[in-house]
């Protein structure tokens, strides 16, 4: 790992890699955007994702999609893989996780623009697909999210 990125505090990237147990939100890390200067999309696809119902503890299977335009900050990629590997003995309604999911990136990257769809794989012979997204406040990126969700399939 290059010294600038290590300056950064990241810690996950080049280290042993070690599995959390446990939903934790504190595994995400972030560097900073070396092109602050222009708008691009960011899309990241976990197509091993795994949480738990909370009621009955069975397990739940999806692919996890986020997209984002950056601001300031980034997500590191392997910190956000141990980050998503940390819901697999959590209990959560699938809505929640995706719901989660983008909150915790939101208050480590502060993105001008957010969304995340989870693709869960059929129970019961029902798919569940929630998506969430964000835009931030009093900009474009707020129109954006708007007609992105009244144009969602």
């Amino acid at each position: 790992m290059s010294e600038d990125r290590k300056q950064e505090g990241l810690t996950a990237l080049g280290g042993k890699t070690t599995y959390s147990n446990t939903y934790n939100p504190g595994l995400l890390e972030a560097f900073e955007n070396l092109n602050k200067e222009n708008d691009y999309w960011v899309r990241f696809n976990c197509p091993e994702f795994t949480t738990l119902c909370p009621i009955t503890g069975q397990p739940d299977f999806a692919e996890i999609r986020i997209s984002y335009i950056p601001d300031v900050k980034m997500v590191e990629s392997k910190s956000l893989k141990l980050y998503l590997h940390s819901y697999r003995n959590h209990g959560g309604f699938h809505e929640d996780c995706v719901n989660r999911i983008m909150k915790d990136l939101i208050r480590l990257m502060d993105p001008k623009y957010i969304e995340v769809t989870g693709f869960f794989v059929p129970r019961g012979g029902i798919s569940i697909y929630p998506y969430a997204n964000y835009g931030r406040k009093g900009t474009k990126y707020e129109a954006l999210a708007e007609k992105r969700m009244e144009t969602h399939e």
